[in-house]
């Protein structure tokens, strides 16, 4: 045991560590306790349309709730212009000076509740927004991560879309809009001053709901396709910062700033055609809520000559009106955000809803990794160009395949396809009988193991990388599966060994210490089924050394491995090949045999070490068939 890794290595009992390094142990089968609790369940995972529908009634309760609240604000809100109707009417009057002082200390105490109330529905609404957010940030997150890995990228935009909603939440506009159901208390408090001035007011209302109605029909689509076009963009922005090294190399900066600056420059034109009209309706609205004022002030003064109203109820008219047309004068500014929160909540109700995560999966008994995959074919939209078709192979447990052809061949298409990141359009993969898509993904995620071409590793531990960021994960596991690649000497010479920090890029690793350590974290579990993508891309001879050895010990430990490689050394571990060309296989069968018909007996012998021991193996409906039958 090497001195540096005392901090692991010291809590295992030696019999563990001997177990561990010397006898391999069945797939799926726990170094250190084979307790189900310490595994994930199923259950585990978030239940998205439990969550939404919490998420929805909190949503209803709360808003609600603040409706409540809105109510009795604007009742209050009535006090300033009662005391000046009674300042003007009774006090100037009767020159009482105990009747202006009990006023004045009721209409304090009234604004003073006001203040208090308003924090308070302030603080509410925060507390709403904040549980909204936490209770469908797991959910919109994990059915993101599944449409992904569908084929829709995109739908990683519901993150924002959370964000945006919380905004709204927290927004003066979600306040405006729910003053405007009180707004018929202010019109029949203007109709019991006088019916004229309440007419006038009611006119300049429903001009002031026509032009709302304009703006959502003048805005609307600007501001859709401006979201499009800003979603797109963000997609090359992505892009260009992932890829950011090469793009500087090549000289390619220009043309990649270029192609994110047109659907910029779309994006913010329809916004700027969207905004004009939202400026100038907003402006016409204004107008009319300040020209209500003067019109109810001039008739209420024609009508108070008239001795019809005096001149505090004519006051009074004019702020209950300013008051009464406020919230549809803010509807129409904030008309932009509220069809932007409204489409983001659309977008993540129909996300969680046809989610396939929402169909609760039986937890079957585990697997033994016997593999089937039979005719599939794969042409992802849009073009529908066929990648993958026909093919079919079985392997049985413990068994190893590796998976050779040309770039563009379609092996890395089906190393996806075998892990279920991607669904095939016919055909079906079967793992120990049950097509993958009828397993249980949080049971399927413990049993296989995957080891992508461009491996991306999480800012965290190195150890929290191997367990799959798992928090139950125990040493022992960990353990186990960085001596299971072969890489524990590597982490060993880390700073602080396995709880070395990584960056976003896997600094400080180098290329081929993330590739090791990817790795392990293919094979930590002990899955039954493991798909490595080019798993020596990055390797030196040593780590080369070690991908074989882990190779061996799965097929010893009975775990079905599939090996995409472009370097024929790593095919002296395999016991069968499949050749891919053009999406179709070409050749499959035992590993001596393809490699012969591939190579010849030369070749074979210089790759393999020792002389083919049989003739070539031809393909039919994915069955080996002896090539001297």
């Amino acid at each position: 045991m090497s001195d540096n890794s005392d901090q692991i290595e010291g809590t295992l009992p030696d019999s563990v560590e001997d177990e561990a390094l010397e006898r391999p142990t069945p797939c799926n089968t726990k170094v250190q306790s084979a307790d189900p609790a310490l595994r994930r369940s199923a259950m585990a995972a978030p239940n998205l349309r439990a969550a939404m529908v919490e998420a929805t009634t909190n949503i209803r309760y709360g808003l609600m709730a603040l409706i409540g609240f809105s109510l009795v604000l604007n009742i209050l809100a009535l006090a300033t212009p009662i005391y000046l109707f009674q300042i003007s009417d009774r006090v100037l009057t009767s020159r009482s000076i105990d009747t202006l002082i009990m006023l004045t200390v009721l209409v304090i105490g009234a604004l003073g509740l006001h203040a208090v109330l308003d924090v308070l529905r302030r603080l509410f609404v925060m507390r709403v927004a904040t549980k909204l957010e936490t209770t469908l940030a797991a959910p919109v997150l994990t059915a993101a991560t599944r449409a992904a890995n569908l084929g829709a990228p995109q739908e990683f935009q519901a993150i924002g879309d959370l964000a945006q909603l919380r905004n709204f939440l927290t927004s003066p506009i979600l306040l405006t809009l729910l003053d405007a159901p009180i707004t018929p208390v202010f019109f029949l408090a203007v109709f019991l001053i006088h019916p004229d001035l309440g007419w006038i007011i009611t006119g300049f209302a429903i001009i002031t709901v026509f032009l709302a109605m304009l703006n959502q029909r003048a805005t609307r689509l600007h501001f859709a396709e401006a979201h499009k076009a800003g979603s797109r963009a963000a997609l090359h922005l992505d892009s260009i910062g992932r890829n950011a090294q090469a793009v500087g190399a090549m000289g390619m900066t220009p043309e990649a700033t270029q192609l994110w600056g047109r659907e910029t420059a779309t994006a913010l034109s329809r916004l700027v055609r969207g905004q004009d009209s939202n400026i100038m309706i907003t402006g016409m609205s204004k107008f009319l809520r300040m020209a209500v004022q003067i019109a109810l002030l001039g008739w209420g003064g024609l009508l108070a000559l008239e001795g019809e109203i005096t001149g505090g109820m004519m006051i009074a008219a004019s702020m209950i009106a300013g008051r009464a047309l406020a919230p549809l004068d803010g509807a129409i500014e904030g008309w932009r955000t509220y069809l932007q929160a409204t489409s983001a909540y659309g977008r993540i109700v129909r996300l969680l809803r046809a989610s396939p995560l929402n169909i609760s999966r039986l937890r079957l008994p585990q697997p033994e990794g016997r593999l089937t995959v039979n005719r599939i074919l794969y042409a992802p939209p849009p073009n529908k160009t066929v990648l993958l078709n026909g093919i079919s192979f079985a392997l049985e447990p413990g068994e190893a395949l590796g998976v050779i052809g040309a770039s563009g061949a379609g092996k890395s298409t089906l190393a996806r396809l075998l892990i279920g990141a991607i669904a095939p359009a016919a055909g079906e993969t079967r793992l120990s009988g049950t097509e993958l898509r009828h397993w249980d993904p949080a049971q399927f995620g413990e049993m296989v193991g995957y080891l992508p071409q461009e491996v991306q590793l999480f800012g965290v531990s190195v150890k929290a990388n191997i367990a799959r960021l798992r928090m139950d994960a125990s040493d022992a596991d960990i353990y186990a599966a960085a001596k299971f690649a072969g890489v524990h000497d590597v982490i060993a010479k880390l700073p602080q060994g396995y709880e070395t920090m990584l960056g976003p890029d896997g600094a400080p690793l180098s290329g081929g210490q993330k590739q090791r350590i990817a790795l392990a974290r293919a094979f930590f579990g002990k899955p039954c089924f493991v798909v490595l993508d080019e798993p020596n891309a990055n390797l030196d001879s040593e780590g080369d050394a070690a991908l074989a050895e882990a190779i061996e010990k799965a097929r010893q430990s009975k775990i079905t491995t599939v090996t995409i490689t472009q370097r024929q050394a790593l095919l002296r571990q395999m016991d069968k090949v499949l050749v891919l060309e053009d999406g179709k296989m070409k050749m499959f069968g035992r590993r001596d045999e393809v490699v012969t018909a591939v190579y010849g007996e030369n070749g074979a012998k210089a790759i393999l070490g020792v002389a083919p021991a049989r003739s070539p193996v031809v393909v039919k409906g994915g069955k080996e068939q002896d090539g001297n039958d």
